[in-house]
């Protein structure tokens, strides 16, 4: 069986050689991890390019058709069809993308839910076909810790996908995930979110320190859907939790937030930080057809398309795209 690669308890800003370790356990998923080597990531090398998707949400299609979401999610097998056909895109790509992000909403069943296991599982045998040199990284949602989550579902998180929150290099540029329900609901787990905020100034301090090409946030909850000052709902995040990270991000000098959530295609801007909300590989709520984000990262700019999954998977990237790619340095 082929096996995917995961990254993997990276809380410390080392840049990343994207090398394999073998597995040692019966369950290899969970036993692969990308050692943090320290060379030469930090620097520029050229155009490059990932992809980013959103919310398999195993379990969804089925408990939205019937009308019940806390129990009608007893049944995934569009879900699976999807992400195997995610996964059979992204490995035919030429040339081969940096990684490949998955952001939130891995599966549907909360912490302590009936199927939760099962779809847990289900996942991970899809994902195990992903190209070993396309590495994985995952993201947490709030089906993933609860939409209020507590040190337990974190922990349990943790040990299925790897940290809750960690950065990462890739030539150059600088990566950091974030745990964005912390922003939403941390009330049962305050200290693990001043934790978060504790590491997030160091890492934007590594960043300055490093003077990176581009700083990219990976996270679940959108900051906003398409106006900085909107109200706030379950789609985004309340509006001076809000203000305090955008302002933040953008004394940083953070490029984009890429996020999910919202199972719709959306996005705006704060200040030249742009806000790119991306649909479901999984349950689709507006009118995007389920699909995947392609992310190329030149010296100037961040440029990015959503992608059909029958588009991406007979077409692959289109010739503009490509071509930005090819300018190196």
């Amino acid at each position: 069986m082929q096996l995917c690669s995961l990254f993997k308890g990276l809380k410390n800003g080392l840049p990343v050689d994207l090398k394999i370790e073998p597995p040692s356990q019966k369950d290899a998923f969970d036993v692969i991890h990308i050692k943090a080597i320290a060379y030469d990531e930090y620097e520029w090398k050229g155009p490059f390019y990932f992809i980013q998707g959103a919310d398999p949400q195993f379990g969804l299609i089925k408990s939205w058709a019937v009308g019940d979401t806390n129990n009608g999610d007893d049944e995934w097998k569009e879900e699976i069809k999807l992400t195997e056909q995610a996964v059979q895109a992204v490995n035919k790509l030429n040339p081969k993308p940096k990684f490949f992000v998955l952001c939130g909403d891995l599966i549907h069943g909360m912490p302590g839910s009936q199927w939760r296991k099962d779809q847990e599982r289900d996942l991970k045998n899809v994902l195990k076909n992903t190209d070993q040199n396309i590495p994985l990284v995952f993201v947490s949602g709030n089906h993933d810790i609860g939409n209020a989550p507590t040190r337990e579902t974190i922990d349990n998180y943790c040990k299925s996908w790897g940290d809750d929150y960690f950065s990462f290099w890739v030539g150059g540029v600088f990566f950091l995930v974030l745990n964005s329900q912390l922003y939403f609901d941390s009330s049962k787990c305050p200290e693990l979110k001043q934790a978060q905020d504790v590491w997030l100034n160091e890492q934007l301090a590594v960043a300055e320190k490093h003077k990176c090409k581009h700083i990219i946030v990976f996270q679940h909850i959108p900051l906003f859907l398409r106006e900085p000052d909107e109200d706030h709902d379950y789609f985004n995040l309340e509006k001076s939790v809000r203000q305090e990270i955008m302002e933040k991000f953008h004394k940083a000098g953070i490029k984009a937030v890429f996020s999910g959530h919202y199972h719709r295609n959306a996005g705006g801007s704060y200040r030249g930080l742009e806000m790119v909300v991306t649909s479901a590989i999984g349950c689709q709520l507006g009118e995007d057809t389920h699909g995947l984000r392609v992310v190329v990262v030149t010296d100037e700019k961040i440029v990015h398309r959503y992608y059909s999954l029958d588009e991406l998977s007979s077409q692959g990237m289109e010739k503009e795209l490509l071509d930005m790619l090819a300018k190196q340095i």
